[in-house]
């Protein structure tokens, strides 16, 4: 089966969160999002600098030094959005510019050559797929508060590949030897998506949206209606995260 296109599907996952901003009154854009202490406008604020950074690191400029910002990663993207806040206007320029550049930038780089990022080099498509996560996940912080709709699409494969593939690091992380494991996750459009070996002894099978609502820290696996088989598939679902993976 022939794999879609990430950086594609990237652009359209965008193409999407601007179409939600572009209705947004002033009062939405100062609203809470569902991103703890920041504004809606924070969270594409956030979004706008990263899409900047990601360019000049393709481009050979220098990566941004985040440990400069904060003790963790979390920490130092907060204070960098405290360092440049903006009226919502300008912010969603900013995005729409940065999120443009960072778009050409992907396409232009050699797919081979590992790009410097937050925590480790990525390779670009690797690098666009993170992106793709990302957008969506904090497009779920803006939209949810507000009441608005913004449907699960087939551009989740991404995410949830991101989500099963980094299980090993999230697992090494936590001090413990990764497992075989098989994914049977159900898409939006009904179809199935599998990851790793039907033969594993663990197992996590349900909705793709929610396995990956699960990988971004947006909903507990206790309220996921996912279900897990075999001695690591309970453990598994609590370690996943939609880690950047090298």
């Amino acid at each position: 089966m022939t794999q879609p296109d990430v950086i594609a599907d990237l652009e359209a996952e965008q193409d999407a969160l601007e179409a939600l901003l572009s209705k947004l009154s002033p009062a939405d854009w100062t609203s809470p999002s569902a991103a703890a202490g920041w504004t809606n406008a924070d969270v594409v604020l956030h979004l706008a600098q990263t899409e900047e950074a990601m360019a000049a690191a393709i481009e050979g400029g220098t990566p941004v030094d985040w440990r400069g910002y904060g003790p963790d990663v979390d920490a130092a993207m907060d204070a960098l959005v405290r360092a440049q806040p903006g009226p919502p206007g300008e912010i969603f320029e900013r995005w729409r510019a940065g999120r443009r550049a960072a778009l050409a930038a992907l396409r232009a780089a050699d797919p081979g050559t590992p790009v410097p990022w937050v925590s480790a080099s990525l390779k670009p498509r690797t690098l666009a797929t993170t992106r793709l996560a990302e957008h969506w996940a904090h497009a779920l912080d803006i939209a949810g508060p507000l009441g608005l709709d913004y449907p699960d699409t087939m551009r989740l494969r991404h995410v949830a590949w991101l989500g099963f593939s980094t299980l090993p690091y999230a697992f090494r992380l936590a001090g413990e030897t990764p497992p075989a494991l098989f994914c049977d996750l159900t898409a939006p459009d009904g179809s199935t998506w599998t990851f790793g070996d039907p033969a594993a002894e663990s197992s996590i099978s349900g909705a793709a949206g929610a396995f990956c609502r699960v990988g971004a820290q947006r909903l507990a696996p206790a309220d996921s209606g996912l279900e897990t088989t075999g001695r690591y598939g309970e453990t598994a679902l609590r370690r996943l995260r939609n880690y950047a993976s090298t």
